[in-house]
C-alpha cells in the first residue's frame, strides 16, 4: 500500500484520534489544568508508540514535561529533530465559542477546537507522516527525532535548560517546526525570520501628591506633560526610532528577500481599507510587508495616568505611566536596545521630574539564511503536493524558542507551517483546516523522501 492511500483509508480514524487529543485541556498557563497537561504528554507517549517510535520518553522538567521519542535507522542519512508543543492557550471568552472548545467538532470542512491548529493538530501531522512510512516500508529514509514541550504558550519557561542539559540527545542536522501558517489558502510559505522582543515599563514621578491647577499650573512640574514629551522624541517624524544605537545589528534588506517579499503581491490599499484607516503609516522607505517582517519597531501599548473618570477634574497629576515594547531583527540584541532606550529617557526627562525604568522581556530574532539546502527541499516538497512552490518570508511575532534551537543545537530550523492566518489561533472558534491537514501529511512525507 503507498502511503497516499494510507492516509486516506485512515482519514477517518486519524481524525478521530486528533478529536482525542484535542478533548485533553491541556492549557499551561492555568495551574488547575497541570493533570491535564501531565494527561496530554501521556495520551502523545502512547501515540508515539503505537506510531512505531523508539525510545519514548517523558522528561520532567521544571514545570511540564517535554516528550521525546527517535527512529535512527538510517546510517549516514541526515537527522531531523521535530518541534512542537501539545500546550494550548486558555479558551476565555467562553460565550464566543460556536461549539465548546475541548469538545471538537467539524463544520464545512474545517476541524473546530483549541489546539486545533495551535499546535496540536501540526504535530500530529507529523506523527502520523512518520507512522505512514514506517507501516507501508518498514522503515525511514532518514534519522527522526522529536521534542515536543508543553509549554510555549507560556514562553517555553524551562526548555532552554532542557536543550543546554541534552544536547547531544537532540543533536541533529535541521530542526523541523510546524507552528506558522501558509501565506494564505493554497500558497505555502516557510519563514526565514521571527522578531525578537524587548519590553519595558515607564514611570514619572513629580511632587508628593497631585495638585490642584489653579494654585499650582504654570509653575510645576506636571508628570503626564513630562512622559509625553519623552514619548514623543523616541520617533522622528519619518518614523524612524530616534534612540541612538537602537538600529545597531539591523541587517539591510537583501535583494532576493526584497524579491520574495515582492512576489507575496499584498495589495496595501486593501489591508488599508479592511482595517478602516485612512492611510497605513510606518518607517519610510519600506513597504508594509518589509516593515511588518524584517524592520524593527519601538511601540506604546500603554499610556495612562491623571483622573480618568467621568467629568473634569482640575488636577495636576503627580506620576504618569507608559509600557513600551520593540520587535527586534537581525543581530539586535535586547539587552543593549533596553539600556538605549533607558539612557535616551533618563537624559531628555524635563526638570523637576523623575523617570524610572523596568526593564522586563528579552528574546533574540531568529534568521536563516534561505539558500539554505534544507530549506529549498522543503519549498519543493511543497510545490509537489500543493502545485506551487513555497516562497520565503520574514513573520512580524515572535517565537523565542527558535533562536534557542539554533544558537544551542547549531542547526537550521525549517519552519514548515500547514495553518492558516484566519483560524483564530489564540481565540474562540480556533479551527484547521482539513485541506490543509490532508495536504500536510503528504507535504511532510515528500519532504522526508526528498532528504
Amino acid at each position: 500500500m503507498s502511503y497516499t492511500a494510507y492516509f486516506e483509508s485512515r482519514r477517518e480514524e486519524h481524525l478521530n484520534e486528533l478529536s482525542e487529543w484535542l478533548r485533553i485541556p491541556s492549557i499551561s498557563a492555568l495551574s488547575a489544568h497541570k493533570p491535564d497537561i501531565q494527561a496530554a504528554a501521556e495520551w502523545l507517549s502512547k501515540t508515539l508508540n503505537q506510531a512505531g517510535l523508539e525510545h519514548v520518553t517523558i522528561h520532567p522538567t521544571g514545570g511540564h514535561p517535554v516528550v521525546y521519542a527517535d527512529y535512527l535507522h538510517a546510517p549516514g542519512k541526515p537527522t531531523l529533530l521535530v518541534y512542537g508543543h501539545y500546550d494550548v492557550q486558555p479558551v476565555d471568552p467562553l460565550n464566543l465559542w460556536t461549539t465548546p472548545p475541548f469538545e471538537p467538532n467539524i463544520r464545512d470542512g474545517k476541524l473546530y477546537a483549541r489546539g486545533a491548529t495551535d499546535d496540536k493538530g501540526q504535530v500530529f501531522l507529523h506523527i502520523k507522516a512518520l507512522e505512514a512510512v514506517l507501516k507501508t516500508e518498514g522503515t525511514l529514509p532518514v534519522n527522526v527525532k522529536l521534542c515536543i514541550e508543553g509549554e510555549e504558550e507560556i514562553g517555553s519557561v524551562h526548555l532552554t535548560d532542557f536543550l543546554e542539559a541534552n544536547k547531544e540527545l537532540l543533536a541533529a542536522d535541521a530542526v523541523l517546526v510546524s507552528d506558522t501558517s501558509l501565506l494564505e489558502r493554497g500558497r505555502p510559505a516557510i519563514c526565514t525570520g521571527l522578531r525578537g522582543l524587548c519590553s519595558l515599563e515607564v514611570d514619572v514621578t513629580t511632587a508628593a501628591t497631585d495638585l490642584h491647577s489653579g494654585s499650582y499650573g504654570g509653575a510645576v512640574p506636571n508628570a503626564l506633560h513630562a512622559l509625553v514629551s519623552l514619548l514623543t522624541s523616541l520617533h522622528d517624524d519619518k518614523g524612524r526610532v530616534a534612540v541612538e544605537g537602537f538600529y545597531e545589528g539591523v541587517p539591510e534588506l537583501s535583494p532576493m528577500m526584497r524579491e520574495e517579499f515582492a512576489k507575496q503581491g499584498l495589495d496595501e490599499e486593501k489591508i488599508r481599507e479592511s482595517l478602516g484607516l485612512s492611510a497605513l503609516y510606518g518607517e519610510e522607505g519600506y513597504t508594509f510587508v518589509e516593515r511588518v517582517g524584517a524592520r524593527p519597531t519601538l511601540e506604546l501599548n500603554g499610556v495612562y495616568g491623571g483622573f480618568q473618570g467621568e467629568g473634569s477634574k482640575t488636577v495636576i497629576p503627580k506620576e504618569a505611566h507608559a509600557k513600551i515594547t520593540c520587535r527586534l531583527v537581525g543581530d539586535q540584541n535586547p539587552q543593549k536596545v533596553l539600556d538605549a532606550i533607558e539612557a535616551h529617557l533618563k537624559a531628555r526627562i524635563q526638570p523637576g521630574a523623575e523617570v524610572h525604568v523596568r526593564q522586563m522581556e528579552k528574546a533574540f530574532a531568529f534568521n536563516i539564511d534561505p539558500s539554505n539546502e534544507f530549506l529549498q527541499l522543503a519549498a519543493d516538497a511543497y510545490g509537489k503536493v500543493y502545485g506551487t512552490r513555497a516562497l520565503f518570508t520574514k513573520d512580524g511575532g515572535s517565537i523565542p524558542i527558535m533562536e534557542s534551537f539554533s544558537r544551542i543545537l547549531q542547526a537550521p530550523v525549517v519552519l514548515m507551517g500547514f495553518g492558516l492566518d484566519d483560524e483564530n489561533l489564540h481565540a474562540p472558534d480556533e479551527h484547521f483546516n482539513l485541506e490543509n491537514f490532508d495536504k500536510g501529511l503528504l507535504t511532510i512525507v515528500e519532504y522526508l523522501k526528498s532528504l
